[in-house]
């Protein structure tokens, strides 16, 4: 866990591996994540993997991490080879963005170039600087964890259960 304020370069270098770890596999639709086309139990067909990130994003400031979120990933997100989808969701008690990005493959996914990553972030820290009416050049959600997950499996919703 890291305590305290972390330096500039620090939170530059955490951005940085955040961004790898969301454009590192890419696609077209969710439905590439179900055993059947995702190459689980297949050696010849790359698993799905889930770049898990968490960032601080304070109660009072969660919606302007959305709004950054919408204006600067999603879309780019949204343009990547192998981008299947990814949640956002919020934990109260942390005080703490998580972000569950889906890819088709771990190849996809690292196979983004760093540059193209670093503009992306740069591009979200302007909008959360924006909204929070802050001076530019600082990043108000700063990473508190990157990980990736390995896709194992999907339990499907009633009504999808029904359609079968």
């Amino acid at each position: 866990m890291i305590r305290g304020p972390l330096s500039p370069l620090a939170n530059l270098l955490i951005c940085f591996s955040l961004v790898l770890l969301v454009l590192a596999g890419l696609a077209a639709n969710a439905h590439a994540l179900s055993p059947q086309l995702s190459g689980q139990g297949r050696s010849e067909a790359p698993a799905a993997v889930v770049e898990h990130l968490r960032v601080k994003v304070p109660a009072g400031a969660r919606e302007a991490w959305l709004q950054a979120e919408q204006e600067s990933w999603g879309p780019w997100l949204r343009q990547q080879d192998g981008f299947l989808g990814r949640d956002l969701l919020w934990d109260a008690e942390r005080e703490e963005g998580l972000l569950l990005i889906r890819w088709r493959s771990r190849r996809q996914w690292l196979a983004i170039p760093t540059s193209e990553i670093e503009a992306v972030q740069g591009r979200f820290e302007a909008a959360a600087c924006r909204a929070l009416a802050l001076d530019p050049g600082t990043n108000p959600f700063p990473l508190v964890y990157a990980g990736e997950l390995e896709w194992v499996g999907l339990t499907p919703t009633a009504a999808a259960e029904e359609l079968r």
